[in-house]
């Protein structure tokens, strides 16, 4: 382990050192600064277009999904001296048994949301275009697979709901902000308008032979693009912030 230099740093002026302008990009951990300039994972002092140089990264660090002993490889520029009022420690509100398993398990501190969501997203995305080509071919394989596609939307939406919900009160503290408020209002929706689809399909066996006549069901289906896309959207901006100029 590489010595720790004297040089203390209030987080004022940690801050200023963000990698922007050609600045030295510093982080913090445990106390400890770090000069991650050289790292090609943190350009411009941003990694992953969601952490910040300049900032103590005890937070972040402990809910990622690698070891916070990465900052390890990187030079050591001195010390930081404690805020005022340091923020709540993710331990703090894991309970000790879900810790001991986050912590054999790294994983279930940041995956279990992306692994679970790509279903259904992928399900309400090719559930309308199998509709469209049922309608348009009238062949009824397109809408035995619309059929499938739905009943497993209807499985693995909850799933991603529950997951959400966990990622959210782990990663995001529960912190009411705009990606998270849209996606609490849009997944339920999404998930009723499944079911509902799902069980007015399975009641209308004459579907294809007279589709004029269930326009409720076509128009409910075609919706899930639009609704998943902007639950998509506003989930992506969560991990990938939108730049901003």
């Amino acid at each position: 382990m590489s010595q720790t230099p004297d040089r203390r740093f209030s987080p004022q002026e940690l801050a200023g050192f963000d990698g922007s302008d050609g600045k030295p990009a510093y982080v913090a951990h445990k106390g400890v600064v770090y000069d991650i300039t050289g790292s090609r994972l943190w350009k411009a002092g941003k990694h992953m277009n969601r952490h910040h140089a300049g900032a103590d990264m005890g937070l972040d660090l402990a809910q990622a999904p690698h070891s916070p002993d990465v900052l390890e490889r990187f030079p050591r520029v001195g010390l930081l001296e404690a805020p005022a009022r340091a923020p709540e420690p993710v331990a703090d509100r894991v309970p000790p048994r879900l810790s001991r398993l986050m912590k054999r398990f790294p994983m279930l501190k940041r995956h279990p949301h992306p692994m679970t969501v790509h279903f259904p997203i992928a399900f309400c995305v090719v559930i309308p275009v199998c509709l469209v080509l049922a309608l348009v071919t009238g062949w009824s394989g397109f809408d035995a697979a619309m059929v499938v596609l739905l009943g497993a939307a209807v499985a693995f939406t909850p799933v991603a709901i529950v997951t959400g919900l966990f990622t959210w009160w782990l990663n995001y503290a529960s912190a009411r902000i705009k990606p998270v408020i849209v996606k609490l209002v849009a997944t339920p929706a999404l998930f009723l308008a499944v079911l509902w689809a799902f069980v007015a399909r399975l009641k209308a066996p004459d579907f294809l032979a007279h589709p004029g006549e269930h326009l409720g069901l076509i128009i409910v289906v075609l919706a899930l693009f639009p609704l998943v896309s902007l639950i998509g959207w506003f989930g992506a901006a969560l991990t990938f912030p939108p730049h901003e100029d």
